[in-house]
């Protein structure tokens, strides 16, 4: 057993307690709504949290064969995939392991249809488009952006499309409070309203930050309720981030100091390997006792030890001056982090842990130098 402080660096850990905090949430929107909440495993894939998980919500939502096959293997509750386009090579085997798979397009629904109805056990659903966009700054994230790939409209939709599935599917938001699913219901009515009544279930996909202090909960489970009543439909969630918010660290070590118009630490993570998103979004991610630029006395520019001049995170201030072998704590670090690395330059992958409820950390996997070389060839 460690303590947090005592880990091998870098090292991802993941705060179970906090974990069952949010887990605990979750499942009281289940218990009053009747809804089914779902892991969004493309966002959290820590498998051997998975029998906690499962104790709480109702399964597990998958992006491709292999995450169906971990929700299948590790956690054994209800398992849903859904993708842009499926491999003919892979659905068979889908169609085996999924309860739902949700399709893209109508040339992939009746490609694949004979396939599920030979499985005897997998639904088909259909992914919708209500092209109504409710993000503001994150037009990567947004299904519903002119041109998007994302799922039917319903100028291209049918009764005799709507007569070939058991429900539909729709996933618009990002990191979104209740408001904004509410607005999207009100166009998924307006569009598509007259054939959720041919369906047996509706699922609201992700992008629900449920666990997050200011997210309106009695707002969610009202939205729920009224298309549950209304139309009749098992309604489903699919969260990432709202299960493991706030629940996991990235602890780095202080290398080197360096100095070019101010101090800049380099550490032994990586925004580029470890934390990709911090670079894609983009996004500052928060780090443990410090302030924003100039905001606390010591100012720094964190950067990382790759040969990527851009493979910076972020400044950040401090009340004292930083040494090398000083600790940094990056927090909110379970989330689309472990499921997103990389070994960009030969950079080592985090170990990652698992921080009990009195602070007691065990390593649960680390890797090496053969996870770096079995990739490649």
């Amino acid at each position: 057993m460690y303590k947090i402080n005592e880990l091998p660096t870098p090292c991802f850990v993941i705060d179970e307690g906090k974990l069952e905090e949010n887990l605990k949430l979750l499942h009281q929107v289940e218990e009053r709504t009747g809804a089914k909440i779902l892991l969004a495993q493309k966002c959290f894939s820590c498998f051997s949290e998975y029998p906690l998980i499962g104790k709480y919500i109702s399964g597990t939502t998958a992006s491709g064969l292999y995450e169906a096959r971990l929700g299948k293997e590790e956690m054994g509750l209800e398992n849903h995939v859904y993708s842009p386009a499926y491999r003919p090579q892979d659905m068979e085997e889908l169609a085996q392991i999924c309860d739902h798979i949700i399709f893209n397009s109508e040339k992939q629904l009746r490609t694949y249809l004979p396939v599920l109805e030979a499985s005897g056990t997998a639904k088909a659903g259909l992914r919708i488009n209500p092209e109504c966009s409710t993000q503001e700054g994150h037009a990567i994230y947004d299904p519903c952006a002119p041109g998007s790939r994302m799922g039917i409209r319903a100028c291209d939709f049918t009764d005799e499309l709507a007569d070939l599935v058991d429900g539909l599917h729709f996933h618009t938001l990002c990191e979104q409070n209740s408001d904004d699913l509410e607005t999207t219901l009100r166009a998924v009515e307006e569009k598509f309203g007259k054939w959720l009544f041919k369906m047996n279930w509706l699922n609201m996909g992700g992008g629900h930050h449920i666990t997050r202090d200011d997210y309106d909960i009695e707002r969610l489970i009202s939205c729920i309720n009224h298309m549950k009543e209304t139309y009749g439909l098992q309604i489903y969630l699919e969260p990432g981030e709202a299960v493991a918010l706030n629940a996991g660290y990235n602890v780095t070590e202080v290398l080197d100091i360096v100095e070019n118009n101010g101090k800049i630490l380099i550490l032994d993570t990586s925004a580029a390997c470890h934390m990709p998103d911090v670079l894609e979004m983009p996004y500052r991610p928060p780090l443990k006792d410090s302030g924003l630029p100039g905001e606390k006395p010591y100012t720094y520019r964190l950067s990382c030890n790759t040969c990527l001049a851009g493979d910076v995170i972020g400044e950040y201030s401090f009340d004292s001056q930083i040494q090398i072998g000083d600790r940094l704590y990056f927090e909110d670090m379970a989330i689309y982090s472990m499921v997103k690395t990389n070994t960009f330059n030969g950079i080592p992958l985090p170990s990652i842990a698992v921080m009990d409820k009195a602070g007691n950390c065990r390593i649960i996997k680390e890797f090496g130098y053969e996870d770096f070389k079995n990739r490649l060839s």
